[in-house]
């Protein structure tokens, strides 16, 4: 049997890089996965039929991650379809990097709203539907621990934000059996963030391991996280960097 045989999940912002890794990873450990995109519907019904085609079983749903009453809907989209949600994976998030004078309060609006306000709105629906076992993972990145550099204050602040919010979901879901659990990633490979990129020598000068990490390493993370072997781990951060904050 495998290990996460019948269970529900719902990935945010599932349609390329860490996201998609993990729809294709927990579909393989047998889950019936949602996942949600904002655009580009060829690549999620490409997603969706490449992970069906291998006897796996997911939907897509379009959902913009800055709209509460998509996030919304999308839980109730997979609850509707695969009988409840057993596990959210929050993916999504945006990145604007640019000198701190030079932000508006509207960038700070969007940043804040796709990286936090949403992690919080579809935490707050789909605990109407977890159980206990219940699993929320939940996509940060090492830049809550440590700002490599200018340009970053939004970013860093909106992900030093979720760790709070692990902590304190994990306090207020711990008598519900239900865990809260932050995955912290490096310098990863993606078409957003390419090995061979600009800035990608020196994030490989940072790190210990001197090499970017794949999308398929958070999303094996995650399934362990999924998983019933991780029933202890909860109100906690993994950083998986190859030693960025070593």
């Amino acid at each position: 049997m495998k290990k996460l045989e019948n269970k529900v999940v719902l990935v945010t912002g599932g349609s390329r890089g860490i996201g998609a890794a993990t729809v294709r990873r927990l579909a393989a450990e047998g889950a019936h996965v949602a996942f949600t995109y904002t655009r580009s519907p060829e690549k999620a019904n490409a997603l969706v039929a490449e992970v069906n085609a291998t006897g796996g079983r997911t939907i897509a749903i379009g959902a913009d991650s800055a709209k509460a009453g998509d996030i919304i809907n999308a839980v109730n989209k997979t609850v509707a379809e695969f009988g409840g949600l057993d596990v959210l994976v929050n993916n999504a998030g945006i990145y604007i990097g640019k000198d701190f004078n030079e932000h508006t309060i509207e960038e700070y609006d969007q940043v804040m709203t796709v990286n936090v306000k949403a992690v919080y709105v579809a935490a707050l629906e789909a605990v109407k539907h977890l159980k206990a076992g219940g699993r929320i993972i939940t996509i940060g990145s090492n830049m809550a621990d440590n700002a490599i550099g200018p340009q970053t204050t939004l970013y860093t602040m909106s992900k030093s934000a979720l760790q709070g919010f692990t902590r304190g979901l994990a306090r207020d879901l711990g008598p519900k059996g239900i865990s809260v659990t932050l995955v912290q990633p490096g310098p990863t490979e993606t078409d957003m963030n390419p090995a061979e990129g600009a800035h990608a020598d020196h994030a490989r000068s940072r790190m210990a391991l001197a090499n970017y990490g794949k999308a398929e390493d958070v999303a094996g993370l995650i399934s362990y996280l999924a998983s019933d072997e991780a029933r202890q781990i909860t109100g906690s951060w993994v950083t998986i960097d190859g030693g960025f904050n070593a």
